[in-house]
């Protein structure tokens, strides 16, 4: 069997930048993408916050740009998903439907994906009035009415970024308390454009082409009733794809990869790179610039 240069697993921003450095540094690269290429930005519909692109991109458009760019180079893309992940002599091994894989180097980047309230109505909403991220997608909502879902430090910043562009903005938490830290708290509470909604649920997203209005559920009465909104966020908190190296590589304690500043994870020739590792930012352009650090670092462990 071939012992490869790199394997890049994922194939969204973190990974077509790694395979873009990759390949331009001459090391062959082979990305085993996924079945679901792009990640999160596939569910994303204008991108206005990443860089060079002033009139803004499609999140399924930059991802297509990324994944051209790097085949470009000589990139070879297995679009399907990683099965499992082993140390073999000289390396590791990586296993897909297209057979087994062996490399002095991998490159994780399988990303992570948000927490959902699993209703019907969801996906139809999705882009269209339901996000996760209110950095990517608050502007959108200048001077309108949204709901944040979620207690903790998350929902949070959350609802602290969108009372700089909405009017209003409702947290809505299952209990009658937050589990944010205390601090966070009380910026939320000092904010006039806060308010809350304790003991709730979202049971049903309606609208049209866009979502307009959204079914709440007292948990104490059962009490059901709608309310109009332009907007919806949830801060339920992300899981990260990493269940084939559970016990393999070390994660914390919410399944993230941990890494250094270089990218590198405890074992040698392995990093992490995105929203694998990075629980705190979980953006494009951060995703795209770990992307880049550890490909550059897997050039560095190679030579050395």
């Amino acid at each position: 069997m071939v012992m490869e240069q790199v394997i890049i697993i994922g194939g969204a921003c973190a990974g077509w930048t790694a395979a873009i450095y990759a390949a331009r540094a001459n090391l062959k690269p082979i990305i085993i993408s996924g079945n679901e290429e792009g990640g999160q930005l596939m569910l994303t519909t204008m991108v206005e916050n990443f860089p060079g692109f002033p009139e803004g991109i499609m999140g399924p458009e930059l991802m297509e740009r990324m994944k051209q760019q790097a085949k470009r180079f000589g990139a070879r893309i297995y679009p399907e998903d990683a099965t499992s992940f082993s140390s073999v002599k000289g390396g590791y091994a990586v296993k897909s439907p297209s057979g087994t894989f062996q490399a002095k180097s991998i490159i994780i980047a399988t990303g992570a994906r948000a927490r959902t309230l699993g209703i019907p109505s969801e996906k139809k909403f999705w882009a269209k009035g339901v996000h996760t991220c209110a950095t990517c997608d608050g502007f959108f909502y200048s001077n309108k009415k949204v709901m944040v879902i979620g207690g903790g430090d998350s929902a949070c910043e959350e609802a602290s970024f969108l009372s700089n562009v909405a009017k209003q903005v409702v947290i809505v938490h299952r209990r009658d308390t937050m589990n944010a830290s205390k601090v966070m708290q009380d910026r939320v509470k000092r904010n006039k454009k806060i308010t809350f909604l304790w003991n709730s649920t979202i049971t049903e997203f309606k609208g049209k082409d866009l979502l307009h209005s959204v079914v709440l559920e007292d948990l104490v009465t059962r009490k059901k009733t709608e309310q109009s909104m332009d907007g919806v966020f949830l801060a339920i908190g992300h899981i990260p794809n990493t269940s084939i190296f559970t016990g393999k590589v070390e994660l914390n304690e919410h399944g993230f990869l941990v890494v250094d500043r270089r990218m590198h994870t405890n074992l040698p020739g392995v990093f992490g790179a995105g929203d694998v590792q990075d629980f705190i930012y979980r953006q494009a352009i951060t995703a795209a610039g770990t992307g880049c650090q550890a490909a550059l670092e897997v050039e560095r462990y190679l030579q050395g």
